[in-house]
């Protein structure tokens, strides 16, 4: 196993990631970079907004070649959000916050219609949004359903997955900053939430940085909680955990990635099988997450798979590489 380099013409960091398929992808990042691959990464379009060199587009999700929904972070205007429905050719501001305290982080979407922004907390209370019709509009979640935010936690825009969805109403959110690494958990959509403790690293440069989870077939949710300290990047402890409830209770591997890592993401039809990655390389687990193996030393920030099995990564100086078997 090793990733395939492919050459995308740019050397921007490119944490935001979406992968369709083996053919379809899109990566997103600093300088307003948003690229496109239609064939395999054997070439890459650049289809950002026009006049946003200066955002950073940590997050992005694609529903197909032709329709996806681009998020930048920074406090109060530059956290938008974009749309485009034909490759890029075109996109629409659908969201500018105005507060200037706020910050958005990741977007996450539960279907074609329906999907979550999450944004760090403002006076103590977090910013979550909401849409019901592809991200054409947003609201504010109100914060009387939403756990009170603790000294100093936030969220961590490293690679787009701080916010993570499973089947048709469960979202979780990723914290860190404070004295606890926490993940807060929504059954309705967004609605209302609840927060769990994880035993992760937590300060103001350690948390929870990613989520991923996936539905059993009892019904149940399986997920894994990735993270550690960015600062630094080679330390492996209290850097991961696993829950078999839903996220409402978490406890640590028999053993995980030997350092900080920034994404994570299930195998869409290999259950047990999970990819991490972070600057100091990329880890398997063929357990569910229970014991890992370190496949590649290079740098990356997200990873994403499709629903055909194609898995790809993204990161720093433009890298993106699709995953090859054998």
């Amino acid at each position: 196993m090793s990733w395939k380099l492919t050459p995308t013409g740019t050397d921007a960091q490119l944490r935001g990631l979406s992968v369709l398929s083996r053919h379809v992808a899109w990566a997103s990042g600093a300088r307003g970079t948003v690229l496109r691959t239609v064939d395999g990464g054997r070439s890459w379009q650049q289809v950002g907004p026009p006049d946003t060199e200066a955002l950073d587009f940590r997050d992005i999700e694609a529903f197909d070649a032709r329709n996806a929904v681009a998020l930048s972070i920074g406090n109060g205007e530059d956290s938008r959000i974009y749309r485009t429905t034909d490759g890029g050719a075109t996109w629409t501001e659908t969201f500018r916050n105005t507060e200037p305290a706020a910050f958005y982080n990741c977007v996450a979407f539960f279907d074609k219609r329906h999907g979550l922004v999450a944004g760090d907390p403002v006076e103590g209370e977090f910013r979550i949004l909401s849409t019901s019709d592809g991200g054409r509009s947003w609201q504010r979640v109100p914060g009387d359903g939403i756990p009170p935010a603790l000294d100093g936690e936030f969220q961590f825009s490293a690679s787009g997955q701080c916010i993570t969805v499973a089947g048709k109403r469960d979202a979780w959110i990723a914290t860190g900053g404070s004295t606890v690494a926490r993940v807060l958990h929504s059954a309705d959509r967004g609605r209302t939430w609840t927060a769990s403790e994880t035993p992760l690293l937590s300060n103001p440069s350690a948390g929870v940085f990613a989520v991923a989870f996936r539905t059993t077939r009892q019904g149940g949710a399986h997920g894994i909680a990735i993270g550690g300290d960015f600062l630094n990047p080679t330390g492996g402890e209290d850097n991961l955990a696993l829950t078999r409830d839903g996220g409402h209770t978490w406890r640590e591997p028999v053993n995980s990635p030997a350092g900080y890592r920034s994404a994570v993401v299930y195998h869409p039809f290999l259950h047990s099988v999970l990819l991490a990655v972070g600057p100091t390389g990329s880890d398997l687990s063929l357990d569910a997450g229970r014991r890992w193996h370190q496949f590649d030393d290079g740098t990356f920030d997200s990873v994403d798979c499709g629903r055909d099995g194609a898995c790809w990564a993204s990161g720093a100086q433009g890298r993106v590489a699709s995953l090859r078997i054998g």
